[in-house]
């Protein structure tokens, strides 16, 4: 049992990565960006307590990730392993991670998602995401056919809150100064961690990539 950790900036490619990982390891994807804009979306308590934070493009309270993502790999789907997009950001969140993994028998292996700054800006604030389906494009490296609408249903494309250019560049200096510790962490806990290029990359390549270091682990483990 697997417990893939993709880390790396806002817009280095968790997401799409988790994509081919998903359907390759058949293993769920949990986003907590995803889990929380959904709460913000539905008006619940969690999301009117985070909707400030994630505009402002800080990080949301340690307490309140954790319990979303210790419910969610609680879920018969994740019995066989999960991928954590976004998660942990923190080193108290990572040492929950680490506690949860334990917990359900589940080897930590730590993807490192490696981007220049200035591309993450460039792919973040050209970025633009259906309100209908979630298909999200990019102005530069995945347009739609039509400019500005959606490909599957037509519906004007929108640009995320967390999307603006002021709020990506402090989103990088909150992950700078709390989620780059966690490099160290990993390495103190002797965690299996690939770094990977995945600034000019195409995400097949970046997949391919990942793919190799797993499936050297999973022939370690005797899978």
């Amino acid at each position: 049992m697997i417990a893939l950790v993709l880390f790396g900036s806002p817009g280095s490619g968790k997401g799409t990565l988790s994509q081919y990982l998903t359907e390759w390891m058949g293993v769920p994807q949990i986003s907590t960006g995803d889990m929380l804009r959904q709460h913000i979306k539905a008006g619940t308590a969690i999301g009117s307590s985070v909707s400030g934070r994630m505009r402002a493009g800080t990080l949301v309270s340690d307490e309140v990730v954790n319990r979303l993502v210790e419910e969610r790999i609680s879920e018969p789907d994740a019995n066989k392993g999960f991928i954590l997009d976004g998660y942990p950001r923190t080193v108290d969140q990572a040492e929950e991670m680490m506690r949860l993994a334990a917990g359900r028998k589940a080897e930590v292996v730590v993807i490192h998602l490696v981007v220049d700054y200035n591309v993450i800006i460039s792919r973040l604030t050209g970025r633009r995401v259906c309100p209908v389906c979630g298909t999200l494009y990019n102005a530069v490296s995945r347009p739609p056919k039509t400019p500005g609408k959606c490909d599957l249903d037509g519906a004007a494309l929108e640009v995320r809150e967390d999307d603006r250019e002021d709020v990506v560049r402090a989103r990088l200096e909150e992950y700078e100064r709390r989620t780059m510790p966690l490099i160290e962490f990993f390495r103190s806990r002797e965690t299996r961690l690939f770094a990977v290029e995945a600034g000019n990359e195409s995400p097949e390549q970046v997949f391919r990539s990942v793919q190799a270091d797993l499936k050297n682990v999973f022939e370690m483990a005797g899978r």
